[in-house]
């Protein structure tokens, strides 16, 4: 459970902070803030996908069995930065 919670769980807020973000009226927040809290969202969780990249390829060359979990936060954090290309 606890492997469900900090793979899975914790980088699923950066897609639902960027989704909440891009589909806020332009009303609210403005046009151009919306879209550089989206953009910096998004290179966060972009980062933040090549940090786990990197400690899930170290692991699995080490023969980790947690390199897995690793690799489904990979997935999960590169949902904005791939929504931001098609949104753009």
């Amino acid at each position: 459970m606890k492997r469900i919670i900090y793979h899975i769980l914790l980088p699923a807020f950066m897609p639902a902070i960027f989704f909440r973000v891009a589909f806020t009226p332009v009303d609210v927040l403005g046009c151009r803030t919306r879209g550089l809290l989206a953009l910096m969202i998004a290179l966060l969780s972009g980062l933040a996908a090549l940090s786990a990249a990197v400690i899930g390829m170290k692991g699995k060359m080490r023969g980790d069995r947690d390199a897995l979990w690793w690799m489904l936060s990979v997935l999960v954090l590169t949902i904005p930065v791939i929504a931001m290309i098609i949104l753009a």
